[in-house]
């Protein structure tokens, strides 16, 4: 490899994956990956799927304020946030590929499904909307989020509790950022509280599948390798609770709107996600740069 050529220093030899950054080693490289004993392959990876697609469209959603955020520090702060989740992405899909026996890469996973192929929870797929919106919907993502990890650091299966223990310390910033934000706009100017309170209630109608169980998360929760998601209600409801007293504002109406994004089901916006996230992946397939 040549001293004076960057682009080869950066991309390494013989490595075709690109999806993601050329140059990525295995991301499982070095984690026991043996399924539990007592566990279905199966299961794992559709769990597995599961989180990964609520961090990897999340976090395309919170690439989208690349150049459109209201600083300079909040692009910054939103695109390490946008990192973190790609990152822990990586690792779930990767495990997920590897857990159910099938030999699909982290990139097939992540760019050669169609929508109906997604497990994430709808709100993560939803729009954007304004700014305030969007930190209405990091902090409900990022307190749930931030609860389940930090009971999935627990267990069985190395590969989740391992993403778990990290994700925790970076999930934990995700909130507190998000809080910051709802806390300055509901307590700041009677435009801005108009606009968090609007964004709460666009938002609000998402919550409740948070806390839905899906059959392969009780299965494996039984078998002490998942976390029941309805278990978190109460932890979530006393975090929001401050935040929202903090930010003098009353939470909103619980409507619900259908679920089911954990079957696949998943609104027009998934679809817009996707037209863009996979739009190179498609058009070339097998690339590489």
């Amino acid at each position: 490899m040549s001293d004076d050529n960057p682009y080869e220093a950066l991309s390494g030899e013989g490595d075709a994956r690109w999806a993601f950054g050329t140059g990525f080693a295995d991301p499982l490289a070095g984690v026991d990956t043996t399924v539990p004993a007592g566990v279905d392959g199966g299961d794992l990876a559709a769990y597995c799927l599961m989180l990964g697609d609520d961090a990897l469209v999340m976090s395309h959603r919170l690439q989208e304020w690349c150049t459109r955020a209201p600083e300079l520090e909040e692009e910054v702060a939103l695109a390490n946030i946008a990192l973190d989740l790609l990152g822990q992405a990586r690792l779930l899909l990767a495990r997920a590929g590897q857990a159910d026996g099938g030999g699909r890469s982290e990139d097939d996973l992540a760019f050669l499904r169609d929508a109906p192929g997604f497990r994430n929870v709808r709100l993560a797929e939803a729009a954007n909307g304004d700014f305030a919106r969007s930190m209405a919907r990091l902090l409900v993502f990022a307190v749930w989020r931030l609860a389940l990890l930090d009971r999935l650091a627990g267990s069985r299966d190395p590969v989740l509790a391992a993403v778990a223990a990290k994700g925790v310390k970076e999930v934990t910033y995700h909130r507190d950022y998000a809080a910051g934000w709802v806390v300055r706009l509901g307590d700041g100017t009677a435009y801005s509280r108009d606009r968090m309170r609007e964004g709460l209630a666009a938002v609000w109608p998402l919550v409740a599948e948070l806390f839905v169980p899906h059959e392969v998360e009780l299965r494996l929760a039984r078998a002490g390798v998942a976390v029941d998601p309805s278990e978190l209600r109460a932890e979530f409801d006393a975090v929001l609770d401050q935040v929202l007293d903090a930010a003098r504002l009353a939470r909103p109406a619980a409507v619900a709107v259908e679920a089911g994004g954990r079957d696949g089901l998943h609104g027009v916006e998934l679809d817009e996600v996707l037209s863009v996230m996979q739009s190179v992946a498609r058009a070339l397939p097998g690339g590489t740069w």
